[in-house]
């Protein structure tokens, strides 16, 4: 199961930030972020996808869901 990350309600750089310190630092190979917007999305994707993991978005009722994963 994928630990949770949930950056709803943040605003940017926030859930960048969030994001890259966990990937950091990461102890498991699959995460799940949560976003609220489509900036979010965008941002945190380009910065996963920058620092080599895979990204998948799915949109959920309350904004997006990436998948990240090594």
């Amino acid at each position: 199961m994928p630990e949770t990350i949930d950056c709803r309600g943040l605003s940017c750089p926030e859930p960048v930030l969030k994001t890259r310190q966990e990937l950091l630092q990461a102890s498991d190979d699959t995460y799940e972020i949560l976003v609220s917007n489509a900036v979010a999305r965008d941002n945190v994707k380009r910065a996963a996808g920058s620092m080599g993991w895979k990204v998948s978005v799915e949109e959920t009722g309350e904004g997006f869901k990436l998948e990240i994963s090594r």
